[in-house]
């Protein structure tokens, strides 16, 4: 697909064959700190969530840093969902209902979407944000408590911040979506997290902003398990409960967001003029 300043790999998934109806669409954005990972590692994520929840899920391969330092990641991730909504016949998508989603820096990279989606006029269904890395300051009680051996650890964390934030302002709010100043309008999110996990606090915190800005939002902390547990459903019963909590809160999302859309159209239609007499009912 053409990128922010590049062209971007998209690896498509569909439950069904391409020429069917159009489909719900999942963004996702691979994890990895914005330094690691890619398209194959999440291969088996996106093709559960995409036969779990019915949808097409479109997969980016953003570029990566320290190569791409911030925004580039961003841009792309951002010129992926504009296209999925601009061109949905080229996916075999509903425009009426696209998400965005991912897991860790992937999660970051959904939130920043979601915020330029809304301050450009495009509405999301809704924002799947799985352990999202929201701010900067690394100085959370959950940072304290498993910096070091749960999987992520603190010291990594800072090395994959510090390649990716490059010489950008740490509060920047595409960088930093925890301390953006408003977050109204936001679509709706499911937050989800892990209890042994640095990214935990910072994660929840954001779930809690988006409530307070009276954004929808459903938060489901997961016990006893470290970072990554999302992609590891052959380690984690937890994963296989996470993958169906996500699938049913991105099916109920792309259903309201249809029917908002058609509700539209119908308005539309009772009050054009040629429509005399039509009468609106619930």
């Amino acid at each position: 697909m053409p990128g922010g300043d590049a062209a971007v790999p998209v690896r498509l998934y569909r439950p069904e064959p391409p020429g069917g109806a159009p489909l719900p669409a999942l963004v996702y954005l691979h994890g990895g700190g914005w330094v690691l990972g890619g398209l194959d590692s999440v291969d088996d994520a996106c093709r559960d969530l995409a036969a779990a929840t019915g949808c097409a899920v479109v997969s980016v391969g953003y570029r990566l840093a320290p190569e791409h330092p911030f925004p580039a990641a961003v841009r792309d991730a951002w010129a992926v969902t504009a296209a999925v909504a601009r061109e949905p016949g080229r996916f075999g998508a509903d425009p009426a209902a696209v998400a965005v989603g991912g897991d860790s820096a992937g999660g970051n990279l959904a939130a920043a979407v979601a915020l330029i989606a809304r301050d450009r006029g495009l509405r999301l269904a809704h924002q799947l944000l799985v352990y999202p890395v929201t701010d900067t300051a690394l100085d959370t009680p959950s940072y304290a408590a498993y910096g070091r051996g749960y999987g992520l650890d603190a010291a990594a964390m800072a090395r994959c911040l510090e390649m990716y934030r490059g010489g950008a302002d740490p509060s920047d709010p595409l960088l930093a979506p925890l301390r953006a100043p408003d977050l109204s309008g936001l679509a709706p999110a499911t937050v989800i997290t892990a209890e042994l996990d640095v990214l935990r606090d910072e994660g929840e915190a954001y779930a809690r902003r988006l409530a307070e800005a009276g954004v929808p939002v459903e938060l489901r902390r997961y016990e006893g398990v470290v970072h990554s547990f999302f992609l590891l459903p052959e380690h984690f019963d937890a994963a296989v409960d996470a993958l169906r909590f996500a699938a049913g809160r991105l099916r109920a999302a792309f259903s309201a967001a249809r029917a908002a859309a058609g509700e539209g159209v119908r308005r539309s239609a009772c009050r054009a003029p040629p429509a005399r007499g039509c009468r609106w009912r619930r």
